[in-house]
């Protein structure tokens, strides 16, 4: 459920100044009750201050910080206690690989009204649900066919008692009982709400009848992105503990954060972890991995990410390279990584507001791609400045003829940069788990 009333709440007394706002983090819940009156789990929400309502410029990003904040930042035992958290997830975040970052036992996945219904979405909610997870479908207030292909794949049915009639609620509560689906009430804001509810044979509720959202806070980490990208960048080098171990114990607070992750329930280890070597083989790369890409998505700055140039140019250039690099080198996978590698790491620098050479010196990059995105060396480094001239819509066949790479015309080279974007956009829209 994204936020109801906004505007009355805006007067919110425990509004924070913006410099005292600007150290702490913040996540609301709101508690969701069972037919007897008692707590059965928390909506996560989104919050910006500690004022209580929602400033979502990008749902997506809303989403990662939600769940970083409520697993590395405040703690899932803090936040949830016992109880289960419901997050609103975009059709983005339910395709991507982080959504198991949430132990399926304590989240459940709110769909939210924006995601339509296909086949692509119908083979995911079967996969996740087939992981552990409950599915809930958000905002439902009238029938339509478009929620009849979605129900065999929904556990819980959340029904706007704001948007819908009550002789319509009744219609929904039937056929959805019939169909064995849970039925939550959500805007529940009046006695007379709850009643109709509890007479229609809804399960759950959940509104400003029972209680507002309640705002949690924690202190804000200082920026974790440089730890975070040289982290990204030993586990896309296949690194061993040893230095996955080494680089963590520079990074303080990537490593709270890790600690807090495997210490939550998603591992069902049933005893706390002693020690980071044993954190990094409990959790696995590829978890850590996750949570690392989390934390970058939770921290994009004021931009939604999909609106932020600079990310649109780190994607499209890397995948033109990775593209260019296939076409050079027909099934030379490391090559083409090398590319794709090189092309993310030119802009970080921008990223960090430092120079290439800084920054790349301390994230144990390759020999061939530091010299690439220092001095332009090497089949690489011809290979980003081809990127460079063609993302900038000049003629880039010249430099790629001067470079030894005549197989690279100026038609190929257009197809190239139309696929980087079109893959860019593609991502977008569906991310692949």
């Amino acid at each position: 459920m994204r936020d109801a009333s906004a505007a009355r709440l805006a007067g919110f007394p425990g509004h924070a100044q913006p410099d005292v706002a600007a150290q702490y983090v913040y996540v609301g819940r709101q508690p969701i009750l069972d037919r007897d009156g008692a707590l059965h789990a928390y909506e996560l929400l989104f919050r910006a201050g500690r004022y209580n309502y929602a400033e979502v410029n990008d749902d997506a990003q809303a989403t990662a910080q939600v769940v970083a904040r409520t697993i590395g930042g405040i703690g899932v035992p803090a936040v949830l206690g016992q109880h289960r958290g419901f997050v609103n997830i975009d059709r983005a975040l339910l395709f991507s690989d982080i959504v198991h970052l949430m132990p399926p036992e304590r989240f459940v996945l709110e769909i939210l009204e924006t995601v339509h219904y296909d086949a692509s979405l119908a083979r995911r909610l079967e996969e996740l649900r087939g992981a552990g997870f409950q599915i809930a479908l958000d905002d439902v207030h009238e029938p339509s066919d478009e929620l009849n292909a979605m129900l065999p794949y929904a556990d819980i049915v959340k029904i706007d008692f704001l948007q819908t009639p009550p002789r319509t609620v009744e219609k929904l509560a039937a056929m959805l009982r019939g169909h064995g689906k849970t039925l939550l009430a959500e805007k529940i804001e009046t006695r007379e709400d709850f009643a109709l509810a509890h007479e229609f044979g809804f399960d759950l509720f959940q509104g400003y009848f029972f209680a507002q959202p309640q705002v949690l806070a924690t202190p804000r980490n200082r920026s974790l992105r440089p730890g975070l990208l040289r982290l990204l960048a030993l586990l896309s080098g296949d690194a061993g503990i040893v230095e996955l171990e080494a680089e963590l114990k520079l990074n303080p607070s990537v490593v709270v954060q890790l600690l807090r992750l495997v210490n939550s329930s998603a591992f069902g280890l049933g005893r706390n972890i002693a020690s980071l070597r044993e954190a990094i083989i409990a959790t696995g790369t590829r978890q850590i991995a996750r949570w690392a890409q989390l934390l970058l998505y939770a921290d994009t700055g004021d931009l939604p990410w999909r609106a932020d140039p600079l990310v649109e140019l780190a994607a499209t250039r890397s995948r033109f390279m990775e593209l260019a690099a296939n076409w050079l080198r027909p099934g030379d996978d490391e090559f083409a990584d090398a590319a794709f590698m090189t092309g993310i790491f030119s802009l970080v620098h921008i990223v960090l507001d430092s120079t290439p050479d800084a920054v790349l010196e301390k994230l144990g990059l390759a020999p061939q791609i530091r010299e690439a995105i220092v001095a332009r060396k090497g089949e690489l480094g011809a290979l980003l400045l081809i990127a460079e001239v063609a993302g900038e819509g000049g003629d880039a066949a010249p430099v790629a003829a001067a470079a030894g790479f005549p197989a690279l015309t100026p038609d190929v080279l257009s197809d190239l940069n139309l696929s980087a974007a079109a893959w860019f956009g593609a991502h977008l829209a569906e991310p692949v788990a």
